[in-house]
């Protein structure tokens, strides 16, 4: 990342950092995970539209830089289009002759020791409660195409605060919100291998595993045994698909600011 780029990151981060801290609390679990000296793939649950905050937020106050994978759409827009730019965030082309540029810029970033942030779900999940739905290959791409340590994160709270599709923010109690690293996905056993369909939806299940593992104990239940699917429920697989404001996820963790650590 150049200077340039660096100067814009903290400018942007220090003004972000401060609102955060205000809006939100924060407990962040298993920190001394994130990889040191190196380029790493950061793989989290995706819920609400504030998540790449809650997680940037916890990557920056580590001194990693994260370069999020964001849909092409975003940078045509006025000012967040300008705030990607200058961040130096990835864009990401569905389809076309530059739909694959985005897996090379990825690459960039990692040989620059800075960390990607791929959400495997690549949209916010369908499923009713929230828990990780079905995921796509980008991740396991890019793992499999660089060698890349696949790091796992979970978090929880941020739904309190902005909820999927939300209308605004929810201030008031103050909300918090739980992020926890994971051990690196053990992803040995496909390295090596031809990137063929099989063994990348292979790969992508053993990292929505290893997410959905750490968020149960945030969640304090279950996930369901059988992982939504949104093609088995005539779902889009971007973009909104229900109306604002939707329910609140059955025992949703209480997420106030009593007992913050």
């Amino acid at each position: 990342m150049s200077w340039k780029t660096r100067l814009f990151f903290s400018f942007v981060a220090d003004v972000a950092r401060p609102v955060m801290n205000v809006l939100i609390g924060k407990q962040w679990q298993g920190l001394e995970k994130l990889p040191t000296g190196e380029g790493f793939i950061v793989v989290p649950n995706h819920f609400s539209e504030i998540d790449p905050i809650v997680v940037g937020h916890m990557l920056y106050n580590q001194n990693v830089m994260p370069h999020f994978l964001a849909k092409d759409g975003l940078f045509s827009t006025p000012f967040l289009g300008f705030l990607l730019r200058g961040a130096h965030q990835i864009r990401v082309e569905r389809s076309g002759a530059a739909a694959g540029t985005s897996l090379e810029a990825a690459q960039r970033v990692l040989d620059a020791n800075d960390a990607v942030v791929i959400y495997p779900e690549g949209t916010l999940t369908r499923d009713p409660d929230l828990w990780p739905m079905k995921g796509r290959t980008g991740a396991a791409r890019l793992a499999l195409a660089t060698g890349a340590k696949v790091i796992p994160v979970a978090h929880w709270g941020a739904q309190e605060v902005f909820p999927r599709y939300g209308k605004g923010f929810k201030i008031f109690p103050r909300k918090r919100a739980h992020v926890v690293v994971g051990d690196p996905v053990d992803l040995s056993a496909f390295m090596g291998k031809t990137g063929d369909k099989a063994t990348l939806e292979a790969m992508t299940e053993v990292i929505m595993k290893d997410i959905t593992a750490l968020l149960e104990p945030l969640r304090g239940e279950k996930a369901p045994t059988e992982r939504w699917d949104p093609a088995a429920h005539q779902q889009s697989s971007h973009g909104r698909f229900v109306e604002r404001g939707t329910k609140k996820p059955k025992n949703a963790a209480d997420t106030s600011e009593a007992g913050e650590s």
